[in-house]
């Protein structure tokens, strides 16, 4: 049984809950959950009203849903102010203003009530899957829109909604040379142009480090930062893909965090210099750094020169740490691209060449500037140093017990003479995490390893500290940019030798070497839509991704990263290097104005087509094409008179031009038909259409003997 078709009310209401349940989508995790919630209720309540054509709800039930909503806004943000105060109430009450459509002055507000929803979406992200889903939303409201406005003549289908996506979908093009060139070209001042930033970020490296968090990360596929050299050939090979994060040496419970740089007032105090010379290969990059909410740029090791933003033209709010990190003076809230260099020296642990130099001098216990990076924290981890000071007596006699490089490497032996166990998912670690991981799970992460190391480093008297950061990435095959993801996160040890200053010791080198030797990773486990990918093709997954990497860092560097720096180059690129922004706003404003005016005078012209009826528009133009093929085209004859007028002036059939008059003929009558036919028997071709037709068939018939001529009306 064939269901009747919705009224076109009905129809076009559904169709508008739908545009606004898909822009309402990126705040599902930007809202309260009792906001998501009360939206999307009443949006389903009106789609349920309109599909079964039932009565709104009263006035009086919309106001109790507003008053609650607005002391659901004030308890859940202590305020009715700001943008997260400001942006729940925008969500709750477009979705409550459905609930009262009921003239088109309603269907307006709730119209750009949608617009400012898209604006909104782009307060939290910038992204390019933000910018697709929410050209989709504008590209819908305004299908709706449309389709508010367009007539209904009595007795007839409404029209269809591929008539209004087309319409909306031409009237979005025509528009968007303007966007673009008002995005090239408007002056970007400060304050217009600035994104409110919030005041944490995403989840990441931190200041603090608890055995387990890097675990976690390192199943996280969000982009941390990418990278493209400034020589293709100058990318070092995965095992000196170190990026320097916060350094932690002060013991925190059985943790770890930052040092201050300051303590009690006074500088930190100075290291000893290494009596080494640094020597290595320097490369250049730019690095476009995701925002991490991170308070430390995460550079490739060794950064020694200060880091320089292309796009800003203040002092950069970052320092270099006599640690060898580099702090801001916030955390990382908005992505930034930054021009930078390494210097590929850090000493690296080697047993063969560490081991051979002389053996340095015992460090200090006494020696305030030790003290940080041999502390441990009182009553923490009474195993481990219970082990530590067990192995220590019973070291082989060819062992040097003061040699810090001999007494890692110790370490690192154990570690593959044992049956340790390199995981992402340790189990839980009760009690204390470092003594239950180094004595008897033997099972963990790369900060597992790294924080027991450090802890019997520093009771054999080296001092030692905990590096976090990233290794390795994956380069972009389609354009030769190294992506860092959040589950490149990585934890590893400095500790101090006299003749080489401090040496980078990676212990998960010696559970899982392809970790550090290709910056291989723990495969994590991956979504439903990964999955699919995977089984219908292994390679598809990966050219998917390199596609939207690619894609994704070409909307950072050239629409994201558009910055007033690029703003001027384009318009020194144009011979307008000498215009200042107010000067640029005018040329601005005078542009837009003519092309304002431009636009009126199309109207007014369009209005004046529009004053004559298009059934006789479509007749002339038609009549024009018959006299220009020679044949006699009276201006009185309705379109099946000029159809038989036309045939006398032809041979008849069997002749070889006769058979050209057919579909001319046909086409005819399909006008006539749809012209004085009743609604329901009209055909569904659209009259504009079928007059094309006849024109393109009247082309195809043979030029008259006689030609007559005429001007076109």
């Amino acid at each position: 049984m064939n269901t009747p078709p919705l009224p076109r009310e009905s129809r076009d209401t559904l169709f508008l809950l739908g545009a606004l349940a898909w822009t309402l989508l990126p705040q599902l995790t930007q809202v309260p959950p009792w906001c998501a919630a009360l939206a999307y209720a009443a949006l389903a309540w009106r789609a349920w009203l309109a599909w079964h054509c039932r009565p709104l709800p009263s006035r009086w039930l919309l106001v109790l849903a507003l008053l609650g909503a607005s002391a659901g806004t004030l308890v859940s943000h202590q305020s009715l102010l700001g943008p997260s105060a400001g942006v729940t109430l925008l969500v709750v009450m477009s979705a409550l203003k459905t609930l009262e459509l009921r003239a088109r002055r309603d269907a307006t507000v709730v119209f750009f009530l949608g617009f400012f929803l898209v604006l909104a979406n782009f307060l939290h992200s910038q992204a390019l899957t933000t910018a697709l889903a929410m050209g989709i939303a504008v590209w819908w409201l305004v299908a709706a829109l449309v389709l508010s406005h367009l007539p209904e003549a009595p007795q007839t289908p409404p029209p269809p909604l591929r008539m209004a996506l087309g319409l909306s979908a031409r009237l979005l093009l025509t528009g968007l040379p303007l966007v673009v060139a008002l995005f090239l070209l408007f002056p970007r001042v400060a304050p217009l142009w600035s994104m409110p930033t919030p005041g944490v970020g995403r989840t990441g490296l931190s200041d603090e480090l608890r055995l387990g968090d890097v675990a976690e990360l390192a199943q996280d596929d969000t982009l941390a930062l990418r990278l493209q050299f400034e020589t293709p050939g100058d990318m070092p090979p995965p095992s000196q893909l170190y990026f320097r994060g916060p350094v932690l040496s002060a013991p925190s419970g059985s943790g770890w965090r930052r040092r201050e740089e300051r303590g009690l007032g006074q500088p930190m105090l100075s290291m000893p210099a290494a009596s080494g010379t640094a020597t290595g290969r320097t490369v250049r990059y730019e690095m476009t750094l995701e925002p991490l909410g991170l308070g430390v740029l995460p550079l490739l090791e060794t950064a020694r020169t200060r880091p320089s933003r292309p796009d800003a033209e203040a002092d950069q709010p970052w320092w270099r740490h006599p640690e060898g990190h580099w702090p801001t003076q916030r955390p990382l809230t908005e992505r930034i691209r930054l021009h930078a260099s390494a210097t590929l020296d850090t000493p690296q642990h080697d047993p063969r060449a560490l081991a051979a130099a002389a053996s340095p001098a015992a460090t200090p216990a006494d020696d305030p500037r030790w003290a940080p990076y041999l502390a441990l924290p009182a009553g923490e981890h009474p195993r481990t140093i219970a082990w530590a000071d067990a192995q220590r007596a019973d070291l082989p006699a060819t062992a040097d017990p003061t040699h810090p490089a001999v007494l890692a490497q110790w370490l690192l032996d154990h570690i593959r003479q044992q049956p340790y166990v390199y995981t992402l998912a340790p189990g839980r670690l009760a009690d204390d995490p470092v003594d239950r991981f180094w004595l008897d799970q033997r099972a963990g992460f790369c900060e597992h390893y790294a924080s027991a190391v450090t802890v019997v480093l520093r009771r054999w008297g080296v001092p030692a500290r905990i590096v976090t950061g990233y290794l390795g990435g994956e380069v972009n095959p389609l354009n030769g940019v190294l992506e860092v993801r959040q589950r490149d996160a990585h934890a590893w040890v400095e500790y101090w030798h006299g003749g080489r200053g401090w040496v980078r010791l990676d212990p998960t080198g010696a559970v899982a070497p392809e970790r550090v030797r290709r910056g291989e990773r723990l495969p994590a486990p991956g979504g439903v839509v990964a999955q699919t990918l995977v089984r219908l093709d292994p390679l598809l997954l990966e050219q998917v991704r390199a596609a939207w990497g690619a894609a994704e860092h070409q909307w950072n560097q050239w629409v994201l990263g558009y910055t007033p720096h690029r703003q001027q180059d384009l318009l020194a690129a144009l011979g307008w290097d000498a215009l200042d922004p107010g000067q640029l706003g005018r040329w601005l404003a005078l542009a837009t104005a003519g092309l304002a005016g431009g636009a009126a005078a199309w109207w007014g012209w369009q209005r004046h087509r529009a004053g004559r009826d298009p059934w006789l528009r479509g007749h002339d133009r038609l009549r024009h094409v018959l006299q220009c093929k020679g044949y006699d085209a009276p201006a009185h004859l309705s379109v099946l008179g000029l159809r038989d007028h036309l045939r006398a002036q032809l041979p008849e059939p069997p002749h070889p031009d006769a058979r050209a008059f057919t579909p001319f003929a046909d086409t005819l009558a399909l006008l006539s038909q749809w012209r004085y036919a009743p609604p329901a028997q009209r055909p569904a071709a659209n009259p504009a259409g079928l007059w094309r037709a006849a024109r393109r068939a009247a082309r195809r018939l043979p030029t008259a003997t006689v030609k007559r001529g005429t001007s076109r009306p």
